[in-house]
């Protein structure tokens, strides 16, 4: 199966199968996609969601129940030997060699895959050169810090040059710098023509870094396109999060009705009660003139509400004294935030709502994967 551009694809997945013995479903059911030559490919999925399985059969850890998998032009489940020469393998979990140096373990590893010594010993300076870690090669493992063995294993990974790199939860738990880094280095692997497979919860970083993105929940690839299209297919120009005690009488669902009814509005919803503000003296106590700003008392001009709107976010204001249920409602917004915003206000007065909270954002790949596979935690 060719890529799009009509060359081999790096990585080709046909119908592929897994049921494991004891279990109802299949694990991965019929999935099928192509990752092309260079291209940096994000599998997203909640947790069991097939994308551990599907990384395992294509690194020939797991035998897939049936269809077909290709990785460097080599069917991995015909010759798993040649594919895992044409592949490598950074886990989620540090699996380096702790009785080794940062070096020697580079260098086990190319001799492993049949690297030769001098190639070995240039490749493995160069590696640790570009991944910050030349000052300490040569120290013990135990004193790495979590990026730094990150970047080791990664460093490994790259040293018997493989087509296909697949990178498990690269960055996670990492601090800022040594995720930039990562990235970066990356990006830096797409030039020189490696092929990145990565899974990651990371959602802001996989749209920054991915080329494509495929979603996968049970077992099933649920949509494939670049992160941008995806946000687009969206249908909102932007997102309004309101997070309001509805009055006493009033129903929750028909206040989310009619705020969906707004001029302005594409859609609504119904998020996960907001969680209280935090604890102690003065927290979430808004100004005296606050709840007159928003206009829930007195009602505020429009020039008011477009400058709210321009500011992005509203500080959280103290819980309802009555003890009502708080209520978070999403607007998927099809026009400019500050045109709907004044309305939303005026239907919350209206109902004797009381408004404490405010978000206005843009559309992200996380609510795209969230529409497609659910808000319930696995």
């Amino acid at each position: 199966m060719p890529s799009s551009g009509g060359t081999p694809a790096a990585v080709e997945v046909v119908d592929l199968v897994k049921r494991y013995p004891g279990s109802k479903t299949p694990a991965v059911d019929g999935l099928s996609f192509t990752v092309a030559r260079g291209e940096i490919f994000g599998l997203l999925g909640p947790n069991g969601a097939g994308k551990s399985t599907t990384i395992g059969i294509l690194t020939t850890r797991l035998r897939a129940t049936a269809g077909r998998a290709v990785v460097g032009g080599v069917d991995v489940l015909g010759d798993p030997v040649a594919a895992r020469a044409q592949l490598a393998v950074v886990p989620q979990h540090n699996n380096l060699d702790r009785a080794l140096t940062p070096r020697q373990n580079l260098l086990f590893h190319a001799a492993y895959h049949g690297v030769g010594r001098a190639v070995r010993n240039t490749r493995a300076d160069e590696l640790l050169d570009r991944f910050g870690l030349a000052d300490r090669a040569d120290k013990r493992i135990e004193a790495y810090s979590g990026g730094m063995a990150q970047r080791l294993m990664i460093a490994r990974a790259l040293i018997h040059e493989p087509a296909v790199l697949f990178l498990d939860e690269p960055t996670n738990g990492l601090d800022p710098q040594s995720r930039r880094l990562i990235w970066g280095r990356i990006r830096e692997m797409r030039g020189r023509g490696v092929t990145v497979v990565l899974t990651t919860h990371q959602m802001n970083g996989a749209a920054a870094l991915v080329d494509r993105v495929g979603i996968v929940d049970h077992g099933r690839l649920l949509t494939l396109d670049t992160p941008g299209n995806l946000v687009r297919g969206l249908g909102g120009r932007s997102i309004l999060d309101l997070t309001v005690t509805p009055a006493g009488p009033d129903d929750p669902d028909e206040l989310l009705r009619t705020l969906s009814e707004v001029p302005g509005v594409r859609k609504g919803e119904r998020l996960a009660p907001a969680a209280p503000p935090a604890a102690g003296p003065g927290a979430g106590r808004p100004g005296p003139d606050f709840g007159a700003g928003l206009g829930l008392g007195s009602g505020a001009p429009a020039a008011a509400l477009a400058a709210l709107a321009r500011q992005r976010s509203v500080a959280t204001l103290a819980p309802d004294p009555g003890g009502r249920q708080r209520v978070r409602i999403r607007l998927h917004l099809a026009t400019d935030p500050a045109a709907v915003l004044g309305p939303a206000l005026a239907v919350l007065t209206t109902r004797s709502a009381k408004l404490t909270d405010v978000h206005i954002a843009e559309p992200s790949l996380e609510d795209v994967f969230i529409g497609l596979t659910g808000r319930d935690p696995r």
